[in-house]
């Protein structure tokens, strides 16, 4: 398309300018609008780029939700870290259905629990209750991870903010990567934060959370999660593939070995 513009203000020539180029992305659904060259440039000088996969962590106490992304190293890095807008109840794991409780422990989240209708602007599950929760008899549904700022038991983020997650996420997925780890924590998980809660009567529920973490900080690499014996275990391998979550955990396998 051709537009004369002989003789027109310098001024509208930038805004006409500025259309043309936004042309692409004008009508899109807001699922699918694309990541802003600045974070594209960003991912790209931290040596990692949209495609690849991502960690999500986020820690109640502090409302910090911080993307992760590997570099070439194959090491993970911290890509962003973002205010969480708001998050329901009080330090401490979802029980029951309607307790209003944010969760905390390990999800996976995959394209299908990704929301582009959400009536929080955009959404993605968090996966809960997962295989440690239905072993304790946990229940809850929805528990999202979404914008709009207001929250019953999710977490919410701001529009804009859960627009940048939300294509993080999808361009994730469009990589080839079949799912991403969510870690959902009380606080961070050192030794002073866990003396400070000593008293509590999740300690030994967020002790067991403390080994993820810190197996993370230690390979800078998502663990492998499992349950077994009531508790998470990390990087670990069974010769079964059904792995009972209140059972004795099985003897583990030497990596890669023949079951």
């Amino acid at each position: 398309m051709r537009i004369a513009t002989h003789g027109w203000p310098a001024v509208l020539l930038i805004v006409v300018s500025l259309m043309l180029q936004g042309c692409s992305s004008l009508g899109l659904p807001k699922d699918k609008l694309p990541l802003s060259q600045s974070t594209v440039r960003a991912l790209a000088s931290l040596d990692t780029s949209p495609a690849a996969p991502m960690l999500v962590r986020i820690f109640k106490q502090s409302a910090e939700l911080e993307v992760w992304k590997p570099t070439s190293s194959g090491d993970y890095s911290l890509f962003k870290r973002y205010p969480i807008c708001k998050w329901s109840g009080e330090l401490g794991p979802k029980i029951k259905e309607g307790d209003y409780q944010s969760p905390e422990g390990f999800y996976s989240v995959t394209p299908g629990m990704m929301n582009p209708k959400s009536g929080y602007y955009l959404s993605f599950n968090t996966g809960f209750p997962n295989k440690y929760d239905r072993a304790y008899g946990r229940t809850g549904t929805n528990l999202m991870v979404h914008g709009d700022c207001k929250s019953v038991g999710c977490y919410a983020m701001t529009d804009d903010q859960i627009r940048e997650i939300y294509a993080l996420a999808r361009e994730s997925f469009a990589g080839g990567n079949p799912s991403f780890q969510l870690e959902l924590y009380p606080f961070r998980m050192t030794e002073e934060n866990l003396a400070k809660q000593s008293n509590s009567p999740h300690v030994e529920f967020w002790r067991n959370l403390k080994e993820g973490f810190d197996e993370f900080e230690r390979t800078r690499r998502p663990a492998a999660v499992d349950v077994c014996g009531g508790r998470y275990v990390f990087n670990k391998e069974y010769g079964s593939r059904n792995v009972d979550p209140l059972a004795q955990c099985p003897p583990t396998i030497q990596p890669g070995a023949q079951t």
